[in-house]
């Protein structure tokens, strides 16, 4: 059920992000932007997303590994079944974690409790 939950809550955030620069919401060019700036802020130990930072460079690794490529030569539909489902979370996560981010830089950037 948990997965569940954290899969339409990823598609949420994906339905969301595409369609909030129609709704004042931050577009997409601004959450791309705002990557290098969270990863800066998460090293310096003042955003609390490094854990969740490290999860989207693994599956961004696993999506464009060549050893995952393998797979995909002898069973072509379920080898690219797991790149899909990695894609999707991948997707919702940045989104989700980009919309956490910008919210935390407009409210005047709390210290992290540590």
């Amino acid at each position: 059920m948990a997965k569940t939950l954290k899969r339409a809550a990823a598609f949420t955030a994906l339905a969301r992000a595409l369609t909030a620069g129609s709704r004042g919401g931050p577009s997409v060019a601004q959450r791309l932007g705002a990557i290098p700036r969270m990863i800066k802020a998460s090293t310096r130990g003042q955003y609390d997303g490094g854990m969740r930072l490290a999860l989207m460079a693994a599956a961004t690794a696993y999506v464009v590994s060549p050893i995952d490529a393998v797979p995909e030569a002898f069973v072509w539909v379920f080898g690219l079944i797991d790149d899909a489902v990695a894609v999707t979370w991948l997707a919702g996560a940045v989104l989700a974690e980009t919309d956490r981010f910008l919210e935390w830089e407009k409210t005047g950037r709390p210290a992290v409790v540590k």
